[in-house]
């Protein structure tokens, strides 16, 4: 397993919208793994595909304090929402920012998992949350979209300025510390 760099906030790779997964193989075994390790190391609870620079809808997540739930969801679709909320939300991609959001806090999902079999589950409070931020970025979409422009502004120069004075290097960080999707 490798760790992946994870694209930051205002890389335009970011807004890449993800196509289908149509096939199922090792390599994408080697994929789904590898998010996994990058996600945990950042650390986080989800990780889309389009944040390591690979536009495939694929999405995993671990909301356990553990690492004993890990989900993964290739090609997701939700079926239904009920029960919008707020919650405070951060980014991998968005280091160190967090704000609150307003989401569905119950969703139905249909997807297929790591070996291309299709499933449907229901998801409620963070879990719910988690895989809509996750869904955003399939979509070339980011949290601090729902945020003023005003707001959204600020992040992008501060997130510049902080990549500016940790000197030359990608535009991609090896996993940021401290940058995890906060319920």
């Amino acid at each position: 397993m490798a760790l992946l760099p994870i694209l930051e906030f205002p890389d335009p790779r970011l807004r890449t919208r993800a196509e289908p997964v149509t096939v199922f193989d090792a390599s994408l075994l080697r994929l789904v793994d590898d998010m996994f390790e990058t996600m945990y190391a950042a650390p986080g609870i989800g990780l889309a595909a389009s944040q390591v620079d690979v536009h495939r809808q694929l999405i995993v997540m671990d909301v356990s304090n553990d690492r004993s739930e890990p989900l993964v969801f290739i090609n997701p679709q939700i079926l239904g929402r009920s029960e919008v909320g707020t919650m405070e939300e951060g980014c991998l991609s968005v280091p160190g920012i967090f704000d609150t959001v307003e989401r569905a806090q119950r969703v139905r999902v249909r997807a297929q998992d790591r070996h291309g079999a299709t499933f449907e589950r229901d998801l409620d409070g963070i879990l719910a949350v988690c895989l809509q931020h996750e869904m955003d970025h399939l979509d070339g979409k980011l949290f601090v979209d729902y945020l003023s422009s005003l707001k959204r502004d600020r992040i992008r120069r501060k997130l510049e300025k902080e990549r500016r004075e940790r000197g030359p290097q990608s535009t991609a960080a090896k996993v940021p510390a401290g940058a995890a999707l906060a319920p």
